[in-house]
């Protein structure tokens, strides 16, 4: 049995008494004067919000008692929160395939490329890839018809509006590097400033088209608007 002459009077206040140190695990019953009574463990468990049968299992004291000044450990341990991953440089974002901006079935393509073929023979691959985008920018004119075929069949006056169609030049196959240039240009990644006309100033009898805004000239052709 605890000698009372040996324990401290619990003062008036029990505010005083208190856990302290979660973070060790511990915690300490404290008071300023001596005493003579013995603390109830179930008490102290209800005033700091701790269970009473995990202090008697941790502690080992079945007798619920505890003096003042002893030290007994904390059953409490603390909640460790899990922090949300960041994202490293590592990760490599999903690339979304990038799908052309102008959908052209089978035939309009080879009719298209056909077109490039007979106008931009002889000129460079960026050539080639620049008059399709002046025939996709006429699409994209309220000036023009609204589809690639309606374009490049357009007739003006008496006459198609472009030559090969004219003379039968489209009617000959397309090479493998007109029909790559027509899927270049329906990425739409370069619109030439909205071009819609291109000439050969050297052959170029009409003086009308002379007088369009220039806005690039690229191989034997002039784009302008």
């Amino acid at each position: 049995m605890i000698n009372n002459y040996m324990k401290k009077l619990i003062v008036a206040c029990v505010a005083t008494i208190a856990f302290i140190g979660l973070q060790n695990n511990t915690a300490e019953a404290i008071t300023q004067s001596p005493v003579v009574k013995e603390v109830n463990l179930q008490q102290l468990g209800q005033q700091n919000g701790l269970n009473i049968y995990n202090i008697e299992k941790v502690n080992i004291r079945p007798d619920e008692r505890l003096d003042i000044e002893e030290t007994i450990q904390n059953p409490i341990q603390p909640k460790v929160v899990a922090k949300p991953t960041a994202k490293t440089d590592k990760e490599t974002p999903k690339i979304k395939k990038e799908k052309p901006a102008v959908t052209l079935s089978k035939k309009e393509k080879d009719l298209f490329a056909r077109l490039v073929e007979a106008e931009a023979k002889g000129e460079s691959y960026k050539g080639k890839v620049a008059v399709a985008t002046v025939v996709l920018n006429r699409v994209d004119s309220p000036e023009f018809p609204d589809s690639v075929t309606g374009v490049i069949k357009q007739v003006v006056g008496d006459a198609y509006a472009f030559s090969p169609v004219q003379n039968g030049e489209i009617n000959k196959p397309a090479s493998a590097e007109s029909k790559r240039a027509v899927e270049d240009a329906l990425s739409r990644e370069d619109r030439l400033n909205n071009s819609i006309y291109f000439y050969n100033p050297e052959i170029a009898e009409d003086e009308w088209i002379r007088t369009r805004t220039v806005v690039k000239t690229i191989g034997n052709h002039v784009f302008a608007k």
